[in-house]
């Protein structure tokens, strides 16, 4: 039977690899799950998502050249598990935003007058702390110069 883009069947994943997994459909179709179709959450190791032999629910994203089809197990979920807040502890764990110099809304320093900034507010803060920026940038780039003959400039 020939599977059809939009359609949701059961599979097995047949095999493993760096970009994606491959699932053999209960109707007998194989395809392919794209390592960014696994889950609503950025995927680094897809091992961390899947293991060989598993049973998933899929969907049919679309069928190319020589009946590859192309699948999507985050679409085949329903709307409310879709989403990064509903998922487990150990999918949402790839899910990081405790980079070095992140900051969320909450995150970032409050206004001192107790209210949205202007656009010229924002800009001069900008410029000011660009200038700062750029000030200790040529301080630290002019200290140790040294010119090709050994000197220093």
């Amino acid at each position: 039977m020939q599977s059809k883009a939009g359609e949701i069947h059961e599979g097995t994943v047949t095999g493993i690899t760096g970009f994606g997994a491959f699932i053999k459909l209960d109707n007998g179709d194989a395809g392919m799950v794209h390592i960014s179709e696994v889950a609503p959450v950025f995927v680094k190791d897809i091992n961390q998502f899947l293991t060989e032999g598993q049973s998933v629910k899929v969907k049919v994203i679309s069928i190319g050249e020589n009946n590859k089809i192309s699948l999507s197990i985050k679409q085949a979920q329903p709307r409310e598990e879709n989403a990064p807040s509903r998922m487990n502890k150990s999918a949402v764990r790839s899910f990081n935003t405790e980079k070095p110099g992140f900051k969320t809304r909450s995150q970032q320093p409050a206004n001192n007058n107790h209210g949205p900034m202007s656009f010229e507010d924002m800009m001069a803060k900008f410029k000011a702390d660009s200038e700062e920026k750029m000030s200790d940038l040529k301080k630290n780039t002019d200290k140790g110069r040294v010119t090709r003959r050994g000197n220093k400039s």
